[in-house]
């Protein structure tokens, strides 16, 4: 007796997605609620968990394909010794030539120790991440099932490789009969969610009169303020008091006066939010993700840090839901954590302003007539200037400037 494994519902809206990678191959044994395979939406990837105990039976999709929700794309077998069946789709062979055209390390990767070959069970997207960072999946301990290697594994052996882990990049020249040594081009098609960003950020570039106005904030009082409450703070709430949470109230106190920068276009219409839902801007596995934390005008310094922290931790192990995702009346991007110093964020539609953050450098300022030394960062926000007069922006960031620099006004509102 065999039981049909569908595609879940996957959030309003969302009514198809693309496989992204089978967990469990045809004859495996599987548990209830086990996940057997991660699809691709527009927003996030979801797992498909077995709805019964048994067996993997037959693939009824491959990597890549596109699915609806309802769709039956594999089937569980009953018991424990049935037979595997053949896949449909047949998606082991995928990997095989990819690993025969492929002349990074992953080329020449031999059976693991436990007499899994984990070259060969690698998944399309493992595989390409392999290729990415020139890393070695022989010498990489597999954490997934019977010590395959998981997307994770591959970040974390790159993230620790030593400098001059770069030797390997050299493989390229190893097979002699491609022709032309060091040189290589490989297609990889782009994942769905990667497909949507570029859709989303190009649409937004297209219907917006987009334009972008830039201050820059001292951050010594805010610095001194965590320096001196830092312990304390943890101690109390759990979490650590970081920057986000004080440009989230400040953009709320902003918010407050300038009420265009959190409101939408919808038609002829223009839509105002009496309530902030700031969109988190954070880097994922599969690329950037726009988390969203509710209500963050009427939140605590604590309750903000908790809400960013447990959605920054989600999205780099992949478990955002759609809900996670949806909403957002206005965006906060911190490229400072990766050392940029000036940006022109784009707008995340249909909201009309996104305020971006950079990195703090000690920078020669004039301070009451005098050259003084000053931990400085640049703001920029770009807006929607068929919503937002230049004015109102100018007043929105000016008024976040002036927070940051004198944190006491977020406490009374001024």
């Amino acid at each position: 007796m065999s039981t049909e494994v569908k595609v879940p519902t996957l959030g309003e809206s969302v009514t198809e997605a693309t496989i992204g990678e089978w967990l469990k191959k045809p004859g495996e044994a599987v548990a209830l609620d086990e996940p057997i395979a991660s699809l691709e939406t527009d927003k996030v990837a979801v797992e498909v968990p077995s709805p019964v105990a048994g067996v993997m039976g037959q693939q009824l999709a491959a990597v890549g394909d596109t699915v609806n929700v309802g769709a039956a794309i594999a089937t569980i077998e009953a018991g424990g010794a049935v037979a595997a069946p053949a896949p449909a789709a047949a998606p082991a062979p995928a990997p095989a030539k990819a690993e025969a055209a492929a002349p990074a390390p992953a080329a020449s990767a031999a059976p693991a120790a436990d007499g899994v070959d984990t070259v060969t069970t690698m998944s399309p997207a493992v595989r390409r991440l392999v290729l990415e960072h020139g890393v070695d999946p022989t010498k990489i301990q597999g954490s997934g099932k019977d010590g395959r290697l998981t997307k994770e594994d591959v970040l974390a052996a790159a993230n620790n490789a030593p400098a001059a882990a770069p030797a390997p990049a050299a493989a390229p020249a190893a097979p002699a009969a491609s022709g032309a040594p060091g040189r290589h081009e490989e297609r990889v098609k782009m994942t769905r969610m990667r497909q949507t960003i570029a859709k989303r950020l190009k649409a937004a570039q297209d219907t917006a009169a987009m334009l972008t106005t830039f201050n820059d904030v001292d951050m010594s009082a805010v610095m001194a303020t965590r320096d001196k409450y830092r312990e304390s703070f943890e101690k109390k709430h759990g979490v650590r008091l970081g920057f986000m949470s004080f440009f989230t109230k400040a953009v709320a106190l902003a918010a407050h006066d300038i009420p265009a920068v959190n409101a939408r276009i919808d038609g002829d219409e223009i839509v105002y939010h009496d309530y902030l839902d700031v969109s988190v801007a954070v880097s994922a596995p599969n690329g950037l993700v726009v988390p969203v934390v509710r209500n963050a005008d009427s939140l605590s310094f604590a309750d903000i840090e908790k809400a960013i922290a447990d959605l920054g931790k989600r999205a780099k192990e992949g478990t955002l839901t759609i809900d996670d995702m949806t909403g957002g009346t206005f965006t906060i991007s911190n490229g400072g954590v990766f050392g940029g110093l000036m940006s022109t964020p784009i707008i995340n539609p249909p909201q009309s302003a996104v305020l971006g953050l950079h990195r703090i450098e000690d920078r020669p300022v004039v301070r009451n007539g005098e050259i003084v030394i000053r931990p400085m960062m640049y703001l920029a926000m770009s807006y929607d200037h068929r919503l937002i007069d230049g004015r109102e922006a100018v007043t929105f960031l000016k008024t976040i400037k002036e927070a940051i620099e004198d944190p006491t006004r977020l406490l009374i509102d001024l």
